[in-house]
């Protein structure tokens, strides 16, 4: 039996209450000013958490902040703060409400969130997973009977108490494969079911992304890292001149 619900035009998907808010609260309130249906799904409750008396409590707030954004809906998950983890039952949990709103854009975590919290990151995994099973066919039985629902973008938001790189640069480093370029190629082809024929143009992307990257960092092909804290040397000509 189907049970959709009136559609919505973006879905925010954090690990716990307060999440959404405190990474992009101003863009959902902005967007319902602007005429649009907004939703927030939070795959916990958050607790327990030190200073809550219990779930009434968290949940209470949630429902308040959501009122103060202006959200159409707001839908708080089963699973368990502290041991939330990627897994198929909470893929499919999540990829139920996508085909029961149908967003056109989903919005959650995009990196890992070191010495804080790893539940943020599991939300992120599962909410990559959970876009890709929406759209899926022939696997109704998992999904209420609901129909797949095909989601046009996802974006990644970080906490905005995460101090930002300087100048909004990201903490990057790229490493220099001129020289073995091709051999990552070569081996990539190795996977030949992966990458048939029909996949030839994978190759020239791989290709056209490795120069790119190479010509940020003023050589021919590289590939860029990015750090979790900002990166430092001791002897600034070796670092910067390799």
């Amino acid at each position: 039996m189907s049970h959709l619900e009136e559609s919505l035009d973006i879905i925010a998907v954090g690990a716990h209450p307060d999440d959404v808010e405190i990474a992009c609260g101003g863009t959902l309130a902005s967007l319902v000013q602007q005429g649009y249906r907004v939703g927030i799904i939070d795959l916990t409750d958050g607790e327990p958490t030190p200073l809550s008396p219990g779930p009434h409590v968290r949940l209470a707030e949630a429902a308040a902040a959501a009122e103060v954004l202006g959200v159409q809906v707001r839908k708080t998950l089963s699973f368990t703060n502290r041991s939330l983890m990627d897994g198929f039952d909470e893929r499919v949990a999540l990829a139920i409400e996508f085909r029961r709103y149908r967003p056109k854009i989903v919005l959650g975590f995009g990196s890992k969130t070191p010495m804080a919290s790893p539940d943020h990151y599991q939300a992120m995994q599962i909410t990559d997973a959970a876009v890709f099973y929406s759209r899926l066919t022939k696997w109704d039985d998992k999904f209420q009977g609901l129909p797949p629902h095909g989601i046009d973008r996802q974006l990644y938001f970080r906490l905005s108490f995460e101090p930002a790189p300087p100048s909004g640069i990201e903490n990057s480093i790229t490493m220099d494969i001129t020289d073995t370029l091709e051999q990552k190629l070569e081996a990539i082809r190795c996977y030949k079911t992966q990458f048939p024929p029909s996949k030839e143009y994978v190759f020239d992307r791989v290709r056209g992304l490795a120069i790119a990257a190479g010509a940020a960092a003023n050589c021919y092909a590289g590939e860029t890292f990015i750090s979790t804290r900002a990166l430092r040397t001791r002897d600034l000509l070796r670092s910067l001149l390799g």
